[in-house]
């Protein structure tokens, strides 16, 4: 599942800018139940091992994941209420290792932890979810961007949490440019819609909608 992402040139500028960048940061994870959308309130350690760290010529590029595109929530009708909750999914966190001398490029080696949940609309056992890398210089202008699809398979499960493992080269203008100056930005491929759910600080947990396990009486 290793695939070379080739920015067009270290330091060029492209058409688009990156949607609301400063905003980028590690999705936080809310482990509180309940029943409607609610704030955002804590952080945890993403369950992913560290990478290796190699000597470099200089420091790695900065690895993010977009706030606005962290979470993936389909929700029927766009109405966010608990019933209408199908796919979902969290970006839990992101490590990243580079590597790069002289005047070679910067290779980046990513692991991304995906947690992925059904809720009440969801429709079967399989999703195929589809989520994107981007290389920026950073703050600025987007050098390069690709999606890659990521295929679930429940197996009858409410949650699951998947691990991809990602390599991206970045070309350097020449031996003085540092990986410092790049971004590498991560996010779902969200609409419209859930991009301002996900801004609004509202969410849903990984498995909403599910059918709650009774407890039975006590004797």
């Amino acid at each position: 599942m290793r695939r070379a992402l080739t920015a067009l040139a270290a330091l060029s500028v492209a058409a688009a800018l990156v949607p609301a960048a400063a905003q980028a940061q590690t999705s936080p994870r809310d482990r509180q139940s309940g029943q409607q959308a609610e704030p955002e309130q804590r952080s945890r350690t993403p369950r992913i091992a560290p990478l290796r760290r190699r000597a470099n010529a200089g420091p790695c590029p900065y690895v993010k994941v977009l706030y606005d595109a962290a979470r993936y929530v389909e929700l029927a009708d766009d109405r966010a209420t608990i019933a209408n909750v199908g796919y979902t999914g969290e970006i839990e966190g992101v490590s990243a290792d580079c590597e790069y001398r002289e005047s070679d490029p910067i290779r980046l080696d990513m692991q991304i932890l995906f947690d992925l949940g059904r809720g009440a609309q969801a429709t079967g056992d399989r999703k195929t979810y589809r989520y994107w890398v981007a290389v920026t210089e950073r703050n600025s202008a987007v050098l390069a961007k690709e999606y890659f699809d990521l295929p679930v398979d429940f197996q009858g499960q409410r949650e699951t949490s998947v691990r991809e493992e990602r390599t991206i080269v970045i070309p350097r203008a020449d031996v003085s440019t540092s990986g410092s100056n790049f971004e590498v930005l991560v996010g779902f491929d969200v609409t419209p819609q859930m991009a301002e759910f996900n801004r609004s600080g509202s969410r849903f947990r990984v498995n909403a909608g599910a059918p709650q396990t009774q407890t039975p009486p006590s004797q």
